[in-house]
C-alpha cells in the first residue's frame, strides 16, 4: 500500500491524459480508414483496434465512475492510499513496470474493420470525460468511493486505484499505437 497526496496524483494523471488527447489528435484524428485499420507488420492490432479496445474499457469505466463522484460528499481530505490489489494492477499495465504480454479479454476484443473516424471520435470524447472525473476527484475521498471490476463485478476497487489503472492501461495502447506509427515512418 502506498499513499499519494491526492492533488498530486491526480495532476500526473490528468497530465498523461492531455497527452493521449493531444497524441490522438494530432497522429489519429483525420488519417484515412486503410491507414488507422492496417494490421501492425508486427502482427498485433491496428491503431484503431488499440484505441477501440480502450473504449471498450471506457464504456464500462465511466459511467459508474461519473456516478460515484456525483453521489459522493466533498471533502479536504488530502491524501489516498492505493490498495495492494490496486497497486498490483497499475503496474500490470503500466508499460515501464508491465512488461509482459496479456490476452485481451472477451467484449474487449477489436474487430478488424472499425470505422476509424468513430473510434477515434470516441476515444478524445472518454478521455475528455476522464479529464473532467480526474478533476471533480479532487473535492472527493478517493478510498471512500469504490467501483466494481469490469472483470469481476463483485470485487470493488476504489476509485483512486481505478484512476490510476484505465491510466495506465491507456499509456500501454497508446504506446502500441504509436508503434505501428514507427513502422510506417509516418511519427
Amino acid at each position: 500500500m502506498e499513499t499519494f497526496n491526492k492533488k498530486a496524483l491526480l495532476q500526473r494523471l490528468d497530465d498523461q491524459v492531455e497527452q493521449h488527447i493531444a497524441d490522438a489528435v494530432a497522429l489519429f484524428q483525420n488519417r484515412d480508414n486503410e491507414f488507422l485499420n492496417r494490421p501492425s507488420d508486427t502482427g498485433g492490432w491496428s491503431i484503431a483496434q488499440c484505441l477501440d479496445h480502450l473504449n471498450s474499457y471506457g464504456h464500462y469505466y465511466l459511467p459508474r465512475m461519473r456516478e460515484k463522484l456525483r453521489a459522493a460528499p466533498s471533502t479536504e481530505k488530502k491524501d489516498f492510499t492505493s490498495t495492494w490489489m490496486g497497486a498490483y494492477f497499475t503496474r500490470m499495465m503500466d508499460p515501464e513496470t508491465g512488461k509482459r504480454k496479456f490476452k485481451a479479454l472477451k467484449g474487449h476484443i477489436p474487430p478488424s474493420d472499425l470505422d476509424s473516424a468513430a473510434v477515434v471520435g470516441e476515444f478524445i470524447r472518454q478521455q475528455e470525460e476522464l479529464l473532467y472525473l480526474l478533476r471533480m476527484g479532487v473535492r472527493k475521498d478517493l478510498d471512500a468511493i469504490r467501483v466494481p471490476v469490469s472483470i469481476l463485478p463483485f470485487i470493488r476497487m476504489k476509485i483512486g486505484d481505478v484512476f490510476q489503472f484505465i491510466v495506465a492501461h491507456d499509456e500501454r495502447h497508446m504506446q502500441q499505437a504509436k508503434r505501428n506509427l514507427l513502422l510506417e515512418n509516418v511519427y
